[in-house]
């Protein structure tokens, strides 16, 4: 399907939407200028319930405390400890690959346990992850610890994600927001932690890098608290999880889309129909199909795993997706590799990629949900996604048209700053689009173990993208031909992003454009 997104209608001359007002009730008026859109970009985060909003700022804080450090792991790494660059590259090869490519296993632990335990448990590993390498002085300790710092995201972030995208549908099936501007807030969350930062890490590395670490944990340890207070307990698609220890809730409020009893519970199933595309009995019988036959215990968990993954490799769209996706990870991935490079060639130092890093933050943070309200409402997930895709594209062949005129000096990074703001656009476009197609394409239960297997997909094709472009820059070809052939991975991920076809719902009424 490709839902039928129920933004909130914001004058007459929106020629959708009018249905689904009348049904939510009166609005605020609309505010004009600058000063209204910013304040209803502060309406979408307070109209979110309150277990929606402890996510946002659970990736606030994720993204706080990880950049006050790793961004300085390296000279750390080569400066205090003295280890070579291979290792320095072996030891943040690692963290990566102990992040992204097990999101896999946090996601499916998602699915079994519920994101609670989940989360709470990848909090205490970063804890003690950050301590360990405050301390660590050995290369032995200080791989042990980086893996540890990993391996905790691969468990929290997926459960995170996976839990945002589930609320995000739910509150749209209750009449609330549009799930891509839910998601928009997320991922807005997440880039002014990303701005923030570095900026918390440079005032703490003039202390130490062990302080660094200390204060990275002690983010960590607030996230703990606030999660075992606030976040419900429970397995994913079942009934309403009750809160956690000593927390009020605040869950309730977006998980009653479906779970009401007598007239209400069935306009609330009618409306999650509506907004998923398939119908109760649909779920009903896929979620059988999955969870597996056992006769005991650990044998209905063995299956209900073994039919989790084959639904996931048998599901065609997802995977088409996942492709699509990887395609925009290998693009925002020559942020540390392609774009340094353009940067030293037009200034001769790399000292201009923290003003274009915080760049892209910044506009993310500013940006994100009037892009979202203004644009991504108003198109089909899909076609938001291959828009996004084909941005991105745009930034890389702006580079390669500049490249043959040979820039340098401050004129020489109006290019790489061009290319820095098109790829932010384009992430701002897809980011939310495909997390929202995930919610589409995969059942509720399995939605840990897809977003997991969306990363890990991503990033064993970044992997492989890496490698192919650093053997380009290597090769001595001309800048212009590998900016040129770097802008054709975002148009191959839109082409293949076409081809994802959600299933249709059975009504036939006015939807967005595609």
């Amino acid at each position: 399907m490709s839902p039928r997104l129920c933004g909130r209608p914001r004058s007459s001359s929106v020629g959708r939407g009018a249905e689904a007002s009348s049904e939510r009730g009166a609005e605020a008026p609309p505010r004009r200028g600058g000063i209204g859109r910013f304040g209803r970009s502060l309406g979408d985060v307070r109209g979110l319930p309150t277990f929606v909003r402890l996510l946002a700022w659970t990736q606030l804080a994720f993204n706080i405390g990880f950049f006050a450090v790793l961004p300085y792991l390296a000279e750390h790494l080569g400066g205090a400890l003295g280890m070579g660059g291979w290792l320095v590259g072996l030891v943040l090869g690692l963290r990566t690959f102990s992040q992204q490519g097990l999101f896999v296993v946090g996601g499916a632990l998602t699915d079994r346990f519920g994101p609670r335990p989940v989360v709470l448990a990848g909090c205490v590993l970063r804890i003690a992850g950050f301590v360990w390498l405050g301390y660590a002085r050995d290369t032995v300790q200080v791989i042990a610890a980086v893996v540890c710092v990993g391996f905790a995201a691969a468990l929290f972030s997926p459960a995170v994600e996976s839990e945002t995208a589930r609320q995000a549908v739910r509150f749209e099936a209750a009449g609330g927001h549009p799930r891509a501007r839910t998601l928009a807030v997320f991922s807005a969350a997440g880039q002014a932690g990303a701005f923030l930062g570095p900026l918390l890490g440079t005032l703490l590395l003039l202390a130490d890098f062990r302080t660094a670490c200390w204060a990275g944990a002690l983010v960590f340890v607030g996230v703990l608290v606030a999660h075992w207070r606030r976040m419900p307990a429970g397995r994913p698609g079942g009934s309403t999880p009750r809160p956690g220890t000593g927390g009020a809730g605040g869950a309730d409020d977006a998980e009653g889309a479906g779970d009401g009893e007598g007239a209400e519970g069935a306009e609330g199933a009618k409306a999650a129909e509506r907004a998923t595309g398939t119908s109760v009995t649909q779920r009903t019988a896929d979620a059988k199909a999955t969870e597996g036959t056992g006769t005991t215990e650990a044998t209905g968990a063995t299956d209900a795993t073994g039919g989790v993954v084959r639904a996931t490799l048998c599901n065609g769209p997802f995977l088409l997706l996942c492709l699509a996706y990887s395609t925009y990870l290998v693009a925002y991935n020559q942020l540390y590799l392609a774009l340094p490079q353009e940067v030293v060639r037009a200034t001769g130092s790399q000292s201009a990629l923290g003003w274009l890093f915080a760049l892209s933050s910044l506009l993310v943070v500013v940006a994100q949900l009037p892009v979202t309200r203004a644009v991504g409402e108003r198109l089909r997930h899909r076609t938001a996604l291959c828009l996004g895709l084909g941005v991105v594209a745009l930034g890389f062949a702006v580079v390669a048209a500049a490249a043959p005129l040979g820039l340098t000096g401050p004129v020489g990074t109006v290019p790489a700053a061009l290319h820095v703001l098109l790829l932010t656009f384009g992430q701002m476009l897809a980011v939310p689009a495909t997390r929202a197609l995930v919610t589409e394409l995969v059942a509720e239960h399995r939605l840990g173990f897809s977003m997991g297997a969306l990363s890990s997909v991503s990033g064993l094709v970044v992997l492989g993208g890496s490698a192919a472009t650093g053997a380009l820059f290597g090769s001595g070809a001309a800048p212009a031909a590998v900016w040129a052939l770097l802008a054709c991975v975002p148009l191959l991920g839109a082409a293949l992003g076409r081809t994802v076809r959600p299933p249709r719902p059975a009504r036939a009424d006015a939807g967005p454009v595609d």
